[in-house]
C-alpha cells in the first residue's frame, strides 16, 4: 500500500467548523474536531495549524453550490476562507463540491438510531469527514482511471 499525504477537510457551519483528517494511506476519512467560529483569519489560521498539527499537506474545503452548480453566498464565503487559510499554510488549499454533506451526515445518524440529543456538536466534523471521503473516492477512481488507461495505451 502506497503512503500518500495526509488531507485536512473543513466543513464551514455558520456558528461551528469541522474537520475531518485521511489515514496516511488516502483511504479513508475521520472526523477531527468542531469548533465554534469566530472571525475569518482566527478561523483560517486555526484550520492551518490543524493541519500541521495532523501533519497534513493538503486542506480540502467544503464549498456548496447552489441546486444549479452556481456559486452562491455559501461558496463565496468558502472561497474568501480558502484565500485566508493560504496565508497561513504552505500547502495546497482546495475546494470541493460539498452539497448534501450536513443532509448526508444527518440521515447517516437516523439510520445508525443516534438520538438527537447524542448527534450535537458532531455534526460538522462528520460532515467534514462525508466531504473528505468524498474526495478521497474520486482520487482513488481518478487513479484507477489513469491506470487502465495507462494499460490500453500500452
Amino acid at each position: 500500500m502506497e503512503i500518500q499525504k495526509k488531507i485536512l477537510a473543513v466543513d464551514l457551519g455558520e456558528k461551528n467548523i469541522g474537520l475531518a483528517i485521511s489515514d496516511a494511506y488516502g483511504m479513508t476519512a475521520a472526523p477531527l474536531e468542531t469548533f465554534q467560529h469566530k472571525n475569518r483569519a482566527w478561523d483560517a489560521q486555526h484550520i492551518a495549524e490543524k493541519a500541521v498539527d495532523a501533519g497534513a499537506s493538503v486542506i480540502v474545503i467544503g464549498y456548496a453550490l447552489d441546486s444549479e452548480g452556481q456559486i452562491g453566498p455559501a461558496a463565496r464565503h468558502a472561497m474568501k476562507v480558502a484565500d485566508e487559510v493560504r496565508l497561513f499554510f504552505q500547502g495546497e488549499v482546495l475546494l470541493w463540491d460539498e452539497s448534501g454533506s450536513t443532509d448526508a451526515t444527518k440521515r447517516n445518524y437516523i439510520e445508525m438510531g443516534i438520538p438527537r440529543m447524542r448527534r450535537r456538536g458532531h455534526l460538522d466534523a462528520s460532515a467534514a469527514a462525508w466531504i473528505l471521503q468524498d474526495y478521497l473516492d474520486f482520487l482513488f477512481h481518478q487513479k484507477r482511471f489513469d491506470e487502465k488507461r495507462e494499460q490500453d495505451v500500452n
